[in-house]
C-alpha cells in the first residue's frame, strides 16, 4: 500500500480506531490531546503503573502529529544562541541533551514495540544554500565536544553526489537522526497504551473542565473523567479549554505535498535515502518515500487557517526551483496542517497550577520534543525528577492575539526576502 493511502488519506477518511468516551471514568491522570505529546505522556505514565485516560477530539494523530514530514532529530525551533541568551550555557546544554534523548526515545519505542509500519530511515542532511563550509565544521566540532554527538560535513562535491541541485553548496549529515511514518508511530503508541491498561478515546472533544478542586473533572458532551492530574497536550487545533494556554501560542499553517510515482525521474535529482532540510529560516524539507518512488516535500508557513487553492502549485515551485530536472514531475496530493508556535519559539512544557500540566507548542520540531516533553511531565507527576523546570523560562507568554498573528506573517515575509537576497549573492 502506498504512502498516500497509509498517510494523509487515512488521517482524513478512516474510521475511528478507538472508542468514544461514553461513560464516566476515574483515573490517576487525564490527558487532553491525542497527538504525540499526549500519547508519549500517557505511555510514560502507563509504564509507571499510573491509570490514564486520553481524550482526543478527532482521531489519534489527526493534527500535526499525523501530518508532518516525519523528521526525528535533536534541537528546537529556536537556535542555540537565543536559548543561551535566556537560560545560560549550562541549562542550554541540558535542554539540548534532552532533545537528543527525545530523538532516541522515538527510536527505542519503534524497536521495543516492533512498529514495522513506521519504516525508520537513517540520516538527515542540513543543506546550505550559500558557501558556509567553515560554519559547518564549527557546528560539527561543537556537537562532538559538548555532547559527544557525531556528524559529518559534506563538501560541495560530496553533497552534489547525493543532491543534484545548483542551489546547494555544503551540508551537515546527521547519521544519528532519522525519518519515519509519523501517523503509524502515533497509532503504535496508542495501541501500547491500551495494552498496558490505559484508555484511549477518539471523537471525545472536551467541552468543560473543573480544575480548582483536588479532584479534577474533564467533561465531554457525553461523559466525564475524574482525575488527580490533568495534562493539556493540544496543538494548533486546541479549543478554548484552558484560556491561559490558548492565548500563549499561535496556530501556524504549514504545507506538504506528495509527488506522483516516478522513481526514474526522481533519481535524476535526489540520490540519497537521507531526509533533507535546507538552511533557510523558513526553508524546505523533503525525503523519498515508497522506496524512493515518490517525494514528500514540505515547506512554507502562513498564519492563514484555510488551505490555499493553489497549494500544490506553491510547493511545486519550490521543488522545481531547487531541482529544475523535476519540472515534469506531477503532484498527486497536497495538504496543510496547523502547528503551534509560542512567541519565544520554544516548547511550552510545565505546570500551570497544582496537578494541572501542559505540553505543547513544538514549532515544527515535535518528533523529538513531544517525546522528551511527555517524559518530563510524567516524571514530574510521578515525583521522580524536576527536569521539567529547565523549560520554565519559556512559559505561557501572551502572543498578542491578532496583532501577534500579523507580526508572525510579516516576520516570515521578511525572512523570505532575506533568504532570497543571501542566495542571490551566493549564486
Amino acid at each position: 500500500m502506498s504512502y498516500i493511502d497509509t498517510f494523509y488519506k487515512r488521517t482524513l477518511t478512516s474510521e475511528a480506531a478507538f472508542a468514544r468516551l461514553d461513560r464516566d471514568l476515574e483515573c490517576d491522570v487525564c490527558i487532553v490531546g491525542g497527538g504525540l505529546a499526549g500519547l508519549t505522556a500517557a505511555l510514560e505514565l502507563s509504564r509507571r503503573g499510573r491509570s490514564v485516560v486520553l481524550l482526543e477530539a478527532e482521531r489519534i494523530g489527526w493534527g500535526a502529529s499525523g501530518r508532518n514530514g516525519g523528521f526525528v532529530s535533536p534541537g528546537y525551533a529556536n537556535g542555540r544562541d537565543v536559548i543561551v541568551s535566556v537560560v545560560g550555557e549550562e541549562v542550554a546544554d541540558e535542554l539540548h541533551r534532552m532533545s537528543i534523548e527525545g530523538m532516541r526515545m522515538v527510536a527505542d519505542n519503534i524497536a521495543v514495540l516492533q512498529l514495522d509500519g513506521v519504516r525508520p530511515e537513517p540520516g538527515i542532511i542540513g543543506a546550505l544554500r550559500y558557501d558556509g563550509e567553515a560554519e559547518l565544521h564549527r557546528t560539527r566540532d561543537r556537537l562532538e565536544k559538548r555532547f559527544g554527538y557525531s556528524t559529518d560535513v559534506l563538501s560541495r562535491p560530496e553533497l552534489q553526489e547525493r543532491l543534484v541541485s545548483p542551489r546547494y553548496f555544503q551540508g551537515l549529515l546527521d547519521p544519528n537522526a532519522f525519518h519515519i511514518h509519523p501517523l503509524e508511530y502515533a497509532l503504535g503508541l496508542a495501541r501500547e497504551i491500551e495494552r498496558l491498561g490505559g484508555t484511549v478515546c477518539e471523537k471525545s472533544a472536551v467541552v468543560a473542565t473543573e480544575l480548582e478542586a483536588p479532584e479534577k473533572r474533564v467533561r465531554t458532551s457525553e461523559a466525564s473523567v475524574r482525575a488527580r492530574d490533568v495534562v493539556f497536550c493540544g496543538g494548533g487545533y486546541t479549543r478554548q479549554m484552558l484560556p491561559a494556554l490558548q492565548r500563549s501560542f499561535l496556530p501556524i499553517a504549514t504545507y506538504v505535498l506528495l509527488t506522483e510515482d516516478a522513481p526514474e525521474v526522481i533519481a535524476k535529482a535526489i540520490r540519497t535515502r537521507a531526509a533533507i532540510g535546507d538552511n533557510r529560516r523558513a526553508g524546505d524539507y523533503y525525503r523519498l518515500v515508497d522506496d524512493g518512488r515518490r517525494i514528500l516535500w514540505g515547506g512554507k508557513i502562513t498564519t492563514r487557517r484555510s488551505e490555499p487553492r493553489e497549494l500544490g502549485k506553491l510547493l511545486r515551485q519550490s521543488m522545481v526551483s531547487t531541482y529544475p530536472q523535476l519540472h515534469d514531475l506531477r503532484v498527486e496530493l497536497a495538504w496543510s496542517g496547523l502547528m503551534s508556535y509560542a512567541r519565544h519559539k520554544m516548547p511550552q512544557i510545565g505546570q500551570w497550577r497544582p496537578h494541572v500540566w501542559y505540553c505543547t507548542a513544538f514549532g515544527g520540531h515535535g518528533l523529538n520534543t513531544t517525546a522528551i516533553g511527555g517524559r518530563v511531565v510524567a516524571e514530574a507527576i510521578a515525583g521522580e525528577t524536576r527536569r521539567i523546570d529547565a523549560f520554565r523560562p519559556f512559559g505561557l507568554d501572551w502572543t498578542g492575539g491578532p496583532l501577534g498573528m500579523l507580526a508572525v506573517q510579516l516576520t516570515y515575509w521578511s525572512l523570505q526576502a532575506s533568504d532570497w537576497w543571501r542566495e542571490r549573492k551566493a549564486a
